[in-house]
């Protein structure tokens, strides 16, 4: 069966939600300073303290070329990020029994089903997500630090609360009664989600903003959080550098209070 979702609006829908988008990249004469300077608070939410990654390449196009070594090419930068100074840069974001330290890349696998016509709801992600844990053994179960990304193939967009993919934001992260901690990575098919960059380097740097906002707010809101900012990559976003010989993103420090 096919999944299909109705239209969806083109601006980004304000539901009083936490942010937990990648934004669309702006040319930088359009970039502004945010208006109230920014500074994390911590909520007393969940952290992901040693992060536990699974990514999901969901479409019949991530077994075939070019997209089918990506997907070699995505595994080594988890393998390689989660135990690098990016993840060592949000220990200033401990608390009291949450000490945030290096994670680990668990695995990956290729799904098909069900099939994936031009767009795909949120709700959508989250019901094959629980579907494949129940039936799929190469799944994970869901746990405190466990952490599922899901690839999206070209040409499929992704709406949740009411916008789409390329055409408001990049990608984002989720979670399900606390209990399952997901992100979604639609394929950079368009200038405003990949910039100046490869398709793979927009895939690192996307992928780098929302695993260290899902470490540092789990569940969008009630971790390290800036009521007019958003949350630790929100606040520098498109700004990126290269660590273990990968492109990410700077996430938001409160000790440098600067992009770092």
């Amino acid at each position: 069966m096919a999944v299909e979702i109705e239209p969806a609006a083109s601006v980004l829908a304000h539901r009083g939600d936490s942010t937990r988008v990648v934004p669309l990249h702006l040319p930088d004469e359009l970039l502004t300073a945010p208006p109230v300077p920014p500074q994390l608070t911590y909520r007393g939410g969940p952290l992901l303290t040693n992060v536990e990654v699974f990514a999901v390449f969901w479409g019949a196009a991530w077994g075939k070329a070019p997209q089918s070594q990506l997907i070699q090419q995505i595994d080594g930068f988890f393998k390689a990020i989660l135990t690098s100074p990016l993840i060592d840069q949000l220990a200033e974001y401990n608390v009291p029994g949450k000490k945030i330290g290096h994670g680990k890349f668990i695995g990956s696998t290729t799904i098909t089903a069900p099939a994936l016509k031009h767009s795909v709801t949120d709700g959508a992600i989250q019901h094959t997500l629980r579907q494949e844990i129940t039936v799929n053994p190469k799944f994970p179960q869901p746990g405190p630090n466990v952490l599922y990304f899901v690839y999206l193939p070209p040409n499929v967009s992704v709406s949740s609360q009411g916008s789409r993919s390329c055409t408001s934001f990049c990608g984002y992260h989720d979670e399900v009664n606390g209990q399952l901690f997901y992100a979604v990575m639609p394929y950079p098919g368009c200038t405003g989600c990949i910039g100046s960059m490869q398709v793979f380097d927009a895939l690192t740097s996307t992928s780098s903003h929302e695993l260290c906002e899902a470490v540092t707010d789990a569940v969008p809101g009630t971790g390290w959080y800036d009521d007019h900012n958003g949350e630790i990559g929100d606040i520098c976003a498109w700004k990126t550098k290269k660590v273990s010989g990968y492109t990410v993103q700077l996430e938001w420090s409160n000790q440098h209070n600067a992009c770092v």
